[in-house]
């Protein structure tokens, strides 16, 4: 048997949250680095998509492979998938219930619910403000469960220049927690 490395698989979860900006953002960092990404994007994802960045998912040229979210003998289903990690980028309140509460209402909950058992990294980047007490509590449970709960906040100590450098700043922390190295990623105090 050969010692082929193989390339960490992303599967990317984009929801219906306002910040797909941060989404751009996250996609165009991962440009060149040899990842793996499939995703997997909600009706109301894909709508949201199209209002704030005029986008499709099929848009997004990194994404090598698309999921239905009502397809649940789909691959990111099993916990038999060979996926590194995962974002939910953003992540709707109602995504982050469903995750919370180990509902798998279709897909993207299903895989995000997968990663979790298999002690996979998860990343839900929850996009609502101001955030009630629902929030907050379903927040704490996906933590408990194993989730990283990164919501999207941009570094202003990076002395970001404008709003794509602020998204960009962000966009290194959300690679940071998934354990994905970026090159020429400012940091503080660098």
């Amino acid at each position: 048997m050969s010692n082929i490395e193989r390339k960490p698989k992303l599967l990317l979860g984009i929801t219906g949250a306002s910040g797909m900006i941060f989404l751009k953002s996250f996609v165009d960092i991962l440009e060149g680095l040899g990842i793996v990404v499939h995703g997997i994007c909600s009706q109301s994802g894909r709508e949201v998509l199209k209002v704030e960045m005029g986008l499709n998912p099929e848009d997004i040229s990194i994404v090598s492979k698309w999921f239905d979210p009502g397809d649940f003998s789909a691959p990111p289903s099993s916990g038999s998938s060979d996926y590194s990690f995962m974002a939910v980028l953003p992540c709707t309140m109602g995504t982050l219930a469903s995750i919370a509460a180990g509902l798998s209402a279709n897909l993207i909950h299903r895989a995000a619910d997968v990663m979790l058992k298999e002690r996979k990294k998860l990343v839900l980047a929850v996009r609502e403000t101001p955030f009630n007490r629902n929030h907050l509590k379903n927040m704490l449970d996906a933590h408990d469960a194993g989730a990283i709960i990164c919501p999207p906040m941009p570094s202003y100590y990076l002395l970001p220049k404008n709003l794509e450098q602020a998204t960009e700043t962000y966009s290194w922390r959300l690679a940071d927690q998934l354990g994905i190295t970026v090159p020429k990623r400012k940091r503080w105090k660098n």
